[in-house]
């Protein structure tokens, strides 16, 4: 089914890429790579199965790329910036795991989900045994303040998958009750992964508060994005299948935007789909219609433009380099996804 595409009038958006991104941290992306395929083993066959099913699907491994980029960045020359990039991978990775079991996803980076195939019982326990030894890690680096960070998005993203549920099929969820939730869920790892580099570096707190600004921005408007693209976007950017969102009855930000300037009858509409569940491919297409009419979709992508500019200029203050030129490159990729 064609959705409907959100078209950005910026040629510069358009062309923007994580490419320069890559080539910077190359090197040290082929370690974190080798480290993680080490850390999935295990005695129990089922757990680096699991595991390796997912980290093997092609995601862009973002997260990991810019704890590399920002530690690089500060001038650092240890380790300790390949171990922490790869429990922020594992960090990453389990929340998938458990995030397909709490939304009943079917399809993950265009394949199955391993609940799928292996259960929800071994999905929630892979993510377990990922999370145990992402910490592992983290204690190797021997850094007590990169261990409070990401221990500390760890207990935020906990609390933002139970605060997703409590305001689950919630059409009078606010817009703030709603960027709590993705500010919990998304942006904390985003913020952390972005800090731990600067921390690991010795670098100045100055610095270390303009990555971890940057990080959690930079998640804020990745995760708009993504709710703007699961009505306008296609399943290759966003690892699972377009509508996925509305078939699950999730509130995101398009939903409740064209819920709150919706007539009664397109109210009453969004109350049978996401509360009834009545979400077959023809009411998919009158919603597309309803979030096209009242501006819903583009709206989402005005806000996500906004947290980039943000982020953009948290790192304002940090000296230019061609890091710096990449991570604001990031930016540009993350809104030009909805182009």
């Amino acid at each position: 089914m064609s959705g409907v595409v959100v078209s950005i009038d910026n040629k510069k958006l358009a062309k923007a890429s994580i490419a320069p991104l890559m080539q910077l941290v190359e090197d040290d992306m082929k370690r974190v790579n080798s480290l993680i395929l080490s850390k999935t083993g295990s005695d129990v066959e089922m757990i680096p199965e699991v595991a390796k099913h997912l980290i093997d699907s092609g995601g862009k491994r973002l997260r990991p790329m810019i704890t590399l980029a920002a530690a690089q960045m500060c001038g650092y020359e240890g380790d300790g910036h390949i171990t922490l990039a790869s429990s922020v991978e594992f960090m990453h990775t389990a929340t998938l795991l458990h995030d397909d079991v709490v939304d009943e996803s079917d399809m993950r980076r265009g394949k199955l989900a391993a609940r799928m195939l292996w259960g929800n019982e071994a999905s929630v326990l892979v993510g377990d045994f990922l999370l145990g030894q992402a910490f592992r890690m983290m204690v190797d680096v021997g850094s007590l303040p990169a261990l409070d960070v990401l221990s500390h998005a760890a207990t935020v993203i906990a609390e933002g998958e139970v605060l997703q549920l409590q305001t689950a099929k919630n059409l009078e969820t606010t817009e703030d009750e709603y960027l709590e939730v993705i500010r919990s869920k998304t942006a904390a790892l985003f913020a952390a992964a972005a800090e731990v580099g600067p921390i690991i570096a010795n670098a100045t707190p100055s610095h270390i508060n303009a990555l971890r600004s940057y990080g959690n921005n930079l998640g804020l408007a990745f995760q708009l994005i993504d709710d703007a693209l699961d009505y306008g976007g296609n399943a290759g950017d966003l690892g699972k299948n377009t509508g996925d969102d509305f078939r699950e009855g999730k509130v995101t930000l398009p939903v409740l935007l064209a819920y709150r300037r919706g007539s009664n009858e397109e109210r009453q509409f969004w109350h049978d789909a996401v509360v009834e569940g009545k979400t077959d491919d023809e009411r998919l297409q009158k919603a597309l219609e309803i979030l096209v009419r009242h501006d819903a979709i583009s709206d989402t992508v005005a806000r996500a433009r906004h947290y980039v500019e943000m982020a953009r200029d948290a790192l304002g203050t940090m000296p230019d380099s061609d890091h710096k030129d990449a991570l604001v490159e990031v930016l540009e990729f993350c809104v030009s996804r909805a182009a």
